[in-house]
């Protein structure tokens, strides 16, 4: 993403980082509806059904823009392949997280993924030979000391479900990796759009198999109308929420922008408070206010490493399960 234009004067620039600063927030703050409907939607259909309501739905909401921006003259087909390895790990992702969802609190589920960002400094440190200090490296095993505290009892009910979002996270990590490579080379709206495509053949491939073999979790079902109208809200909340995030990112600095990302786990236990009437007891409030510290600190120290570099223009997009 790059940084304002140097033209615009310090007024303006501030303004835009406060309206960048408000979409995010208005993002956060809708993204946590997409693991609500996904939860509701959870008692008759299976995590690979739901995912690929989510694709198809995504896909129908973006296609009129694509088609108004004419992102769809940018797309390149010689990255295909690419594309649909991004498609086929972060279908992974949503997977397990829906599956994760059907049996865990909201909140907790949120906030285990939450681990994606310490996934992603570990795995650029490996693949990307970016400098990481041993201060990042410490915060990075405190967040998942973080994580810990908060599936321990939850793998105590109900046994390796509770790491299926650590998995997410995982895969979300590898998918933004890969995104980076791919993010000056390719406009952003028709990657994300091209990601959607390509999920939908995969999730139908998924589908058949679980038809054929019986395999609960890739199931296909012709649900209701009222999970029929869950599956519409995951497709919108996520689009909107997505489409919002690309925009903040476009108006304010990611360094400013990130930390507000940790909002949703804030906003997804009021969600799963209101409809569900969870909300987390004082140990796991310990657990998720270590992920949300270490995160934060990650975040606070890669902006103080990226300051003493020369400033490039880059692209990134934000991904939510």
């Amino acid at each position: 993403m790059s940084a304002p234009s140097a033209s615009l004067s310090k007024p303006q620039a501030e303004s835009r980082v406060v309206h960048g600063l408000g979409l995010m927030i208005i993002a956060m703050l809708i993204a946590p509806l997409i693991d609500i409907f996904s939860k509701l939607s959870t008692d008759v259909a299976s995590p690979t059904f739901i995912t690929a309501a989510r694709f198809v739905f995504q896909a129908l909401f973006m296609l009129p823009i694509v088609l108004w921006n004419g992102s769809w003259r940018q797309f390149s087909w010689k990255l295909s392949f690419y594309h649909a390895i991004r498609a086929a790990i972060i279908t992974l992702s949503m997977i397990c997280f829906v599956a994760a969802l059907a049996v865990m609190e909201v909140a907790d589920t949120v906030a285990i993924f939450f681990v994606e960002p310490i996934m992603l400094t570990v795995l650029s440190s490996i693949f990307l030979k970016e400098v990481i200090g041993w201060r990042r490296y410490t915060a990075c095993a405190v967040g998942f000391l973080g994580a810990m505290i908060v599936i321990r009892p939850s793998f105590q009910e109900i046994g390796l479900i509770a790491l299926l979002p650590i998995v997410s996270a995982l895969c979300v990590a590898i998918f933004a990796l890969m995104t980076r490579a791919l993010a000056h080379r390719e406009d952003p709206w028709a990657m994300q759009f091209q990601m959607a495509l390509w999920g939908m053949p995969i999730c139908a491939l998924l589908l058949v198999v679980g038809d054929v073999t019986d395999i609960a979790f890739m199931a296909p079902v012709i649900p209701g109308w009222l999970t029929f109208t869950f599956l519409i809200g995951v497709g919108v909340a996520a689009s909107v929420s997505g489409i919002l995030g690309v925009y903040a990112y476009r108006a304010a600095p990611a360094s400013v922008i990130a930390p507000l990302q940790y909002f949703e786990i804030i906003s997804a236990t009021l969600f799963g408070w209101l409809v569900f009437g969870d909300f987390p007891d004082p140990i796991k409030w310990l657990g998720i206010s270590i992920i949300i510290g270490s995160g934060l600190y990650i975040i606070w120290r890669e902006r103080r490493a990226a300051s003493q570099k020369p400033v490039t223009n880059t692209s990134e997009t934000s991904v939510t399960p």
